[in-house]
C-alpha cells in the first residue's frame, strides 16, 4: 500500500482517516476541496492537478478523468505487460480510492430543488473512478462509505495491505453503491415533466408520481427458512432508506427466526395498530386482523381483542400500538403466541416470556412526536408483481375524518355509535375484501374477510360472534366497499346492527338508504372505498 487517492464529497471522518494512513506511510493525493482540507491539517497531499500534468477544468467537472488517474487504478500488478504500460508512460499505480459522490439523492429531496441543481450534483468522474478501482479489487482497495475507514485501518496496521476478502466487499459495496447512484439519477430525470419553454436556472420541474422508469434499490436484511410453503425459498429485504417505525427496522429481542409467514402477518398487524391513538393491540391470522380492541391500556385493550375471536387468536400474531408492561405480557402470555409486537417491553415483561423462549418478541421503536409518530414507516407506494410485470400505487393512507361522515338517513347515529363507527372503519381498511366488520365498544364483535360475496362477508361475521359469545345487537358495521343492493345491509341489520359505514357511491344507493330507513337503522357515507386484495 504505497499511494492514496482521496476526493470526497462528504468529509466526516476523512482527516483522521488521512492523518492514520499518512501515518502508515501511505502517499496521499487528492482533489480541490478535499486536498485544500487536508494541507490546512498540516498533511502532506499531492494535487491530481500534479499527477495529470492537467489542470482542474469546467468548474471541477473534468479533473480525475484521465490515464494517469485510471491507469494507475486499472493496471493489474500481476500482469508484466501492464504494468511495463504504465511505466513507459510515467505512470505511478494507485492501491486505495477514497471516494464518495455527490450528494444527489439529497440535493433533489429538498424542496425547490432546481433542474439545474439536480444535474450540476450528478457526479463523473466519482463514479469512473470507483468502477475502475472496484473492477481491480485484487490490487486496489475502494472505499466509498466513512463506515468503512476502521476496518481497512484495522487491517492495514495488523498487517500493512489488504485481505483479498475486505478488497472484494470493497468492491461490491462499491458497485452497489454506483447502482443505488445511477438508479436515483435515473428515478428523478424520468420523473421530470420536461417543459422545455420554462427552462432557465431556476426552472423548477413538475414531476411525475410514478416514474417513466422504475428503479427500486433494496437490500437484504436476511435469507429465510422458506417462503409461503416449505418448498419455496425467501429472503427479507428493506429499502434503502427505511423509515422509522417500520416493521423491518424492528429488533427480535427473543424466540426462533421469523418466518416468510410470520413477517407478511406481522407488517399486517403493525400497520393496523399504528392507526389508533388511544392503547390498543391488533390480532392478526392468515393476514386478516381477527381481533381488534382499544383500551385504557395494553392488558384491556389485549383482553378485549382476544375476546373477539378466542379460537382465530390461537399462533397468531400480536401487534401493541403501547409499550407492553408485566401486566399484559402475563394476559398474552397465557395463550399461545407466534409473534408478538411493540414499541417496547418492560423488564417486567421480558421477565414473563423468558419462560416462553419460542415466543419472538419484536420491538419497533418509533421516533419521538407524540400521535405524529404512528404516521412514520408507512409506505408511500404499495407494489405487486404481475407475470413479467410489476403494478405500483400510492398507499392506502386515507385516515378518515369525522368531517367525511355524511349521515344519508333519517335516523342520526349516537356519539357512541359515531366512535365505533370511526373505529370500525379503520379496521375494516386493513381487512382482505370483501369485509364486513361488525364492532361495539371499541372492539370488533365479528370480522368477515376475503369472500367473494359480501353477503358472505356478512355472514362469516356473524358466525365468528356466535362462536366467540358475542352478541350483535345494538353494534356497528363497517363495509369496506359500497353495497350494490339492499340485501347485504338486510343480514347486518338482521344479525343486529343498529348503524352502518359504507362508502356510497352505488347505482342503487337510493334503494340502500331507503332499505336503512324501512328498517330503522343510521347510515353514514364516507366517501371512500378499502379494497385489500
Amino acid at each position: 500500500m504505497t499511494t492514496a487517492l482521496i476526493s470526497v464529497s462528504d468529509k466526516s471522518g476523512i482527516v483522521d482517516f488521512a492523518k492514520a494512513l499518512h501515518a502508515l506511510g501511505v502517499k496521499l493525493v487528492s482533489t480541490g476541496g478535499t486536498a485544500k482540507l487536508l494541507a490546512a491539517e498540516g498533511l502532506p497531499v499531492t494535487e491530481v492537478a500534479e499527477v495529470t500534468g492537467f489542470p482542474e477544468m469546467l468548474d471541477g467537472r473534468v479533473k480525475t478523468l484521465h490515464p494517469k488517474v485510471h491507469a494507475g487504478l486499472l493496471a493489474r500488478r500481476d500482469l508484466p505487460e501492464h504494468m511495463a504500460a504504465i511505466q513507459a508512460h510515467g505512470i505511478n499505480t494507485i492501491d486505495l480510492l477514497v471516494v464518495n459522490l455527490y450528494p444527489f439523492e439529497a440535493t433533489v429531496a429538498k424542496a425547490g430543488c432546481t433542474l439545474a441543481d439536480a444535474i450540476e450534483n450528478i457526479d463523473i468522474g466519482g463514479p469512473a473512478m470507483v468502477r475502475s478501482a472496484a473492477k481491480n479489487w485484487k490490487d486496489v482497495g475502494v472505499v466509498t462509505d466513512a463506515g468503512q475507514y476502521a476496518d481497512v485501518l484495522a487491517e492495514l496496521k495488523a498487517q500493512g495491505k489488504l485481505s483479498d476478502a475486505l478488497r472484494f466487499k470493497l468492491s461490491v459495496a462499491a458497485f452497489n453503491r454506483i447502482a443505488q447512484y445511477a438508479g436515483a439519477i435515473s428515478d428523478y430525470l424520468s420523473s421530470v415533466e420536461f417543459e422545455p419553454e420554462k427552462l432557465s436556472e431556476s426552472y423548477v420541474p413538475q414531476r411525475a408520481r410514478f416514474a417513466a422508469q422504475s428503479n427500486g434499490i433494496f437490500t437484504k436484511v436476511q435469507d429465510l427458512r422458506y417462503g409461503e410453503n416449505s418448498h419455496q425459498s425467501a429472503a427479507l429485504y428493506r429499502d434503502l432508506y427505511p423509515a422509522p417505525g417500520a416493521i423491518v427496522t424492528g429488533e427480535q429481542l427473543q424466540g426462533k427466526e421469523l418466518s416468510y409467514n410470520n413477517i407478511a402477518d406481522a407488517d399486517a398487524a403493525w400497520e393496523c395498530v399504528k392507526s389508533f391513538k388511544l392503547p390498543a393491540c391488533v390480532i392478526v391470522k392468515h393476514a386478516n386482523p381477527c381481533g381488534v380492541a382499544v383500551g385504557t391500556s395494553a392488558r384491556e385493550a389485549y383482553a378485549k381483542a382476544f375476546q373477539a375471536d378466542p379460537t382465530s387468536a390461537f399462533g397468531g400474531i400480536i401487534a401493541f400500538n403501547r409499550p407492553v408492561d408485566g401486566a399484559a405480557a402475563e394476559q398474552v402470555a397465557k395463550q399461545f403466541v407466534e409473534v408478538l409486537m411493540a414499541p417496547d417491553f418492560t423488564a417486567e415483561a421480558l421477565a414473563v416470556f423468558k419462560a416462553k423462549a419460542n415466543v419472538r418478541l419484536v420491538k419497533i421503536a418509533l421516533p419521538p412526536g407524540g400521535d405524529t409518530a404512528w404516521t412514520q414507516g408507512r409506505n408511500a407506494v404499495d407494489a405487486k408483481r404481475v407475470g413479467s410485470g410489476l403494478l405500483l400505487q400510492t398507499a392506502d393512507n386515507h385516515e378518515l375524518q369525522l368531517a367525511d361522515l355524511k349521515v344519508v338517513t333519517t335516523r342520526q347515529p349516537t356519539q357512541e355509535q359515531i366512535q365505533d363507527l370511526m373505529f370500525a372503519w379503520k379496521v375494516a381498511k386493513y381487512v382482505k375484501s370483501n369485509a364486513i366488520v361488525f364492532c361495539k365498544g371499541g372492539m370488533t364483535m365479528g370480522v368477515g374477510a376475503g369472500q367473494m360475496s359480501r353477503l358472505d362477508s356478512a355472514r362469516i361475521a356473524s358466525i365468528k360472534a356466535e362462536a366467540a359469545g358475542l352478541s350483535l345487537k345494538d353494534t356497528v358495521v363497517a363495509s369496506d366497499a359500497f353495497f350494490p343492493f339492499r340485501d347485504g345491509l338486510d343480514v347486518v341489520v338482521d344479525h343486529g346492527a343498529s348503524c352502518v359505514a359504507q362508502p356510497g357511491g352505488s347505482m342503487r344507493d337510493q334503494e340502500v338508504i331507503d332499505a336503512a330507513n324501512e328498517r330503522g337503522v343510521a347510515m353514514v357515507f364516507t366517501g371512500v372505498r378499502h379494497f385489500r386484495h
